[in-house]
């Protein structure tokens, strides 16, 4: 099996460039493969057992398997985590999301997001702070948020059984302390008293059935449909329950950050203001995206 072997199928998924990109990020990361061993022939020298491994590896990739769910792992923010069919791949939009909140990047990040030159809106808490990450799938912010905010106690909800599981993997693996727990937000009784919360960040299910038939096959057929999508009648189901949670737990001048879909920002920040929340503020991805909104109570 050739290198052209691997990549031209591919193809069918996918455009050339990323059918490339794909193979050769499983060449590298799990045969130790460089570009230049593949353009030597070094994938037609594999042993047996090797090329045996790469065939079936290869036959996930057909079947429109995610590479990182293969590689049973994505970077995120410098760091390897953890992933498994049951969580989202990690984003790089939910990097940048991350880089809001801390936007002096990890040494471990090698290139830091557009946004990290903003000041940090934290800049004024005094220590320990007090973080919440609703719908934490892999972990990936509230792991990412109790490394690069060391002195913070890191709190993290999912309804999945599966999630808390490869969370508490990743926040293990990386060397953090996260208090995971789950908790449905739409069913979450709201304590009594405030304060309890400096900041509440979220990435939660944003896109609406509709939208559906634009996305890409192996994001449909192998990502978890429950942490993807949100009724079409109702795009704003997680950020008002999660809004009206916030209100009731954050601290004054306590922030919220939220991922959104950029079709519902401006809806997404009304509601925010009419709730009652200050200095709601949309952000773009490097895109160019509405993809953020950060407020404070």
């Amino acid at each position: 099996m050739t290198y052209s072997d691997l990549w031209r199928p591919l193809a069918r998924l996918y455009d050339d460039g990323e059918a490339k990109a794909i193979v050769r990020l499983l060449l590298s990361e799990r045969f130790g493969l460089t570009l230049n061993d593949v353009v030597s022939g070094a994938v037609e020298q594999l042993s047996p057992a090797e090329a045996g491994e790469l065939c079936r590896l290869h036959g996930r990739l057909m079947a429109g398997e995610p590479v990182q769910y293969v590689l049973g792992e994505a970077d995120f923010c410098g760091r390897r985590f953890v992933v498994r069919p049951g969580v989202l791949i990690p984003r790089p939009e939910t990097e940048e999301l991350c880089r809001l909140i801390t936007p002096h990047p990890s040494p471990l990040t090698p290139h830091p997001s557009p946004l990290a030159s903003r000041p940090s809106p934290l800049t004024p808490h005094l220590s320990p702070l007090k973080v919440l990450d609703i719908g934490t799938g892999s972990g990936c912010i509230a792991v990412t948020l109790a490394l690069d905010l060391p002195d913070a106690h890191v709190s993290a909800w999912d309804i999945s059984d599966d999630a808390l599981r490869i969370a508490a993997d990743n926040a293990r693996r990386l060397g953090v302390s996260v208090a995971f727990e789950k908790v449905d937000v739409l069913s979450a009784p709201l304590p009594r008293g405030e304060g309890l919360f400096n900041l509440i960040v979220s990435n939660p299910p944003y896109i609406c059935r509709k939208e559906q038939a634009q996305m890409h096959r192996n994001v449909v057929e192998h990502e978890p449909e429950e942490a993807l999508f949100v009724p079409d009648d109702d795009p704003l189901l997680f950020y008002r329950a999660i809004g009206r949670y916030a209100l009731k737990t954050l601290e004054l001048g306590g922030s919220l950050f939220f991922e959104l879909n950029p079709l519902y920002a401006q809806a997404t920040a009304d509601m925010l203001t009419e709730m009652g929340y200050r200095d709601v503020t949309i952000r773009q991805d490097q895109f160019g995206k509405d993809r953020f909104i950060q407020s404070c109570k």
